[in-house]
């Protein structure tokens, strides 16, 4: 049954690329479709290779959609004001639910660590951190209820339903605990301080997922992608998911480095150990909520490349609750369920 629904799938986003080519006069072209690997959404991407041009890539979405209400497209329109370097939208067809893209080939700056010098790695860095900078002082200056971002926000609400997910998906789904009422009871307490402590906190604009696998290298540049969820939150946000990313590791000194630079970045040097704390208090609820998303897609989506990931996730978290004295009940409550928590 399973086989049958995902051949039907498979069938039905092929018939919509063709669709998009014909439409677009591309099909004239003889052009051949790549599948790419994907992101933990439900979007399935394609690179069209043309002859004697340059590539494009599609980015096919599970449904319909309206071109100009589209958040990616919306909030593309706010980064290229500021300017940050975004993928051009190439063309679109709002009944087949396909966006084309300028191709940034395949190099995040993930993949590219693994062959960057210790000089390249530290400029890439620098420059990771320098966007985020950008984001947020643009961002600040650029406000306005046209974007999508300025009228969301990392508020009591969406922190609490991410700590509901990390319990629902990694706590019971993967790690198959059962949680009796009073447990869960007394879990979502120390949550809701954690949450409330974050959402009050003031807000400035959020890539939402800036890590080592959104930033493509491209031409010498980095470039920023998948940011259709940006919003406001805390100015720690985004460089937390930077520096405290799941999928690769940063030594420890070069994350006081960078977080040093960050400040002086925006004026705020001096302000190491304050902004040090609300960093840790950050990558505490943001990894909670990767582990969340992870034992989403291994149960939920049968995707089990994210399992690889996990042991680095469940490292940064137990490091930061040994970090943060005033969260010592939430790790008791966690420790109960988590034996690397122990």
């Amino acid at each position: 049954m399973m086989i049958e629904k995902r051949q039907k799938e498979t069938a039905e986003i092929r018939d919509r690329i063709e669709g998009y080519l014909k439409r677009s006069g591309l099909a004239s072209r003889a052009p051949r479709v790549v599948p790419l690997t994907g992101d933990a959404s439900d979007r399935r991407y394609f690179r069209l290779l043309l002859p004697n041009t340059a590539s494009i890539v599609l980015s096919v979405h599970s449904v319909a959609f309206e071109f100009d209400t589209l958040p990616f497209v919306n909030v593309a329109r706010l980064f290229a004001e500021m300017p940050v370097p975004i993928p051009r939208v190439i063309g679109h067809a709002d009944d087949l639910g396909v966006l084309a893209l300028e191709d940034l080939g395949d190099v995040t700056l993930q993949a590219h660590l693994g062959a960057a010098t210790p000089a390249e790695h530290a400029a890439l860095y620098r420059q990771s951190v320098a966007l985020i900078a950008t984001l947020q002082r643009r961002g600040m200056e650029l406000s306005s209820p046209r974007y999508l971002p300025y009228s969301i926000a990392f508020d009591v609400e969406k922190l609490t339903w991410e700590m509901d997910f990390f319990i629902r998906h990694f706590l019971e789904a993967y790690r198959g605990v059962t949680l009796t009422p009073a447990a869960g009871e007394a879990l979502r307490a120390e949550f809701a301080l954690l949450v409330e402590l974050l959402a009050s906190e003031p807000r400035v604009l959020c890539h939402r997922d800036y890590h080592s696998r959104n930033l493509m290298l491209h031409d010498g540049r980095l470039y920023i992608i998948d940011f259709q969820d940006a919003r406001m939150g805390p100015d720690t946000y985004d460089l937390v998911s930077l520096l405290r990313d799941s999928y690769l590791d940063l030594a420890e000194n070069t994350v006081d480095e960078l977080i040093a630079y960050f400040l002086a970045l925006k004026g705020s040097a001096g302000a190491d150990e304050e902004f040090r704390r609300r960093f840790d208090i950050m990558a505490l609820q943001r990894n909670l909520k990767a582990l969340g998303t992870f034992g989403y897609q291994t149960t939920s989506r049968r995707n089990p490349v994210y399992i690889q990931y996990i042991p680095r996730t469940l490292r940064y978290v137990r490091t930061n609750l040994a970090r943060l004295p005033e969260f010592e009940a939430l790790r008791d409550e966690l420790s109960r369920h988590i034996d690397e928590f122990r």
